[in-house]
């Protein structure tokens, strides 16, 4: 398959250089000097397992890019989706498809609007990957997976493909049978995980083994639930002993990228998680005293950082 990786950051880069290995035609699209250490040296990818590197690597600044892929697979910022949606639009030809990788429940709906409900398919990831240095990436763990599925809940041949081209790639991902209802399952696991650990600046060992915090992991999780059931999604009562299960299971020192860019001062996916949440359950009458609080808390650091880059 010929594939765009529209943002080689953590996730992005994870995920396109398995495909690139696998013999996949891959093309980045990235910027600065990641794009130019992508172009020069190849990029590379740190694992438990070795390091992965795709060298020579097909890079470009060029969001003409994804003229005539077959699909997209977008790893920008949740803030950064729907203008990368407006700048690819134009390119996007034929039977191209846009797979949105970003953590929330927006994506999908955001990138419709730029580039047609017909052209997107819903998706989600899961891995602990970030950017070390320009062109190296580094990814912890043994878990990184891939969900993805046509909005409709149709089978279709598109997925189907896509499915084969990450199981060649030995990457694990799954056709789920209602893509939205996934988004939220992860939407109810993700969120917590970022904004209760950047609200108490620690690691989610410290997080989950502290008896105060994690009680507000469980309390986040369940004013998710509720946010959920009230605009129709049907989250399951076992979803947040699950999710409870999953944070029980990861790395203490795991943290997430909300956290990790509000600490190191970049604008971070505050408004799509824990802002997300609030306005999502104002409009569905749902209270979220939980999330408001820690929103509003965190609010001033994520003003600060989008100061300092609109003054660059």
């Amino acid at each position: 398959m010929r594939i765009v990786v529209y943002g080689a950051g953590g996730a992005g880069g994870h995920f396109g250089a398995r495909l690139a290995r696998a013999g996949e035609d891959v093309t980045f699209v990235a910027r600065g000097a990641h794009l130019e250490a992508i172009r020069t040296d190849g990029l590379a990818v740190e694992t438990p397992d070795g390091e992965i590197r795709i060298h020579p690597a097909r890079a470009t600044s060029d969001p003409g890019a994804v003229a005539g892929a077959d699909a997209v697979l977008l790893g920008v910022k949740t803030w950064q989706v729907e203008e990368a949606g407006r700048v690819m639009a134009p390119a996007l030809g034929g039977e191209t498809y846009v797979v949105p990788l970003q953590n929330g429940v927006e994506a999908a709906s955001q990138l419709a609007r730029t580039v047609g409900e017909g052209r997107v398919v819903g998706g989600l990831c899961a891995t602990f990957s970030f950017v070390v240095a320009p062109g190296r990436i580094r990814s912890l763990g043994a878990f990184h997976s891939v969900r993805f599925g046509e909005l409709s809940g149709r089978p279709s041949e598109r997925t189907d493909r896509l499915l084969s081209a990450f199981d060649r790639a030995g990457v694990r991902a799954t056709i789920p049978p209602d893509i939205h209802l996934a988004l939220w399952e992860k939407f109810l696991f993700v969120v917590p995980f970022g904004s209760v650990g950047a609200f108490r600046n620690a690691p989610i060992g410290e997080t989950r083994s502290d008896p105060e915090t994690r009680a507000m992991l469980e309390r986040g999780m369940r004013e998710i639930l509720a946010v959920a059931r009230a605009r129709g999604v049907a989250l399951p009562d076992e979803a947040v002993p699950a999710a409870m299960g999953f944070i029980d299971s990861l790395d203490p020192k795991g943290t997430a990228s909300l956290q990790r860019d509000l600490a190191e001062g970049r604008p971070s996916e505050l408004e799509a998680w824990t802002g997300a949440v609030v306005r999502l359950g104002r409009e569905a009458g749902v209270p979220t005293p939980l999330h408001a609080e820690i929103y509003a808390a965190l609010l001033p650091r994520e003003r600060e950082a989008r100061e300092r880059i609109s003054r660059r």
